[in-house]
């Protein structure tokens, strides 16, 4: 997982590996690792997510599939465009 501007602040790192089959289960589990910094789950509730280039825009976290070696961005919202 890739984390961007506010979610790399709360998460504390840039990156880490994920081992999850969904988008879901890795959101689960890097919530619970950083459940010592409640900002982590706050910003992740306002987050868009890119699955190996792909927006994941409006489909359920859980339906989305994550393949071994793939990535995750964490784009929290920004200003700019």
């Amino acid at each position: 997982m890739r984390y961007w501007a506010a979610a790399k602040a709360a998460a504390g790192t840039a990156e880490e590996p994920y081992a999850a089959s969904t988008l879901a289960e890795a959101l689960d589990a890097a919530r619970a690792a950083h459940a010592a910094n409640p900002e982590f789950a706050r910003v992740l509730m306002r987050c868009s997510f890119l699955v190996d280039g792909t927006a994941v825009g409006g489909r359920d976290h859980a339906a989305v599939p994550l393949s071994q070696g793939g990535t995750v961005e964490v784009l929290p919202p920004f200003a700019g465009g």
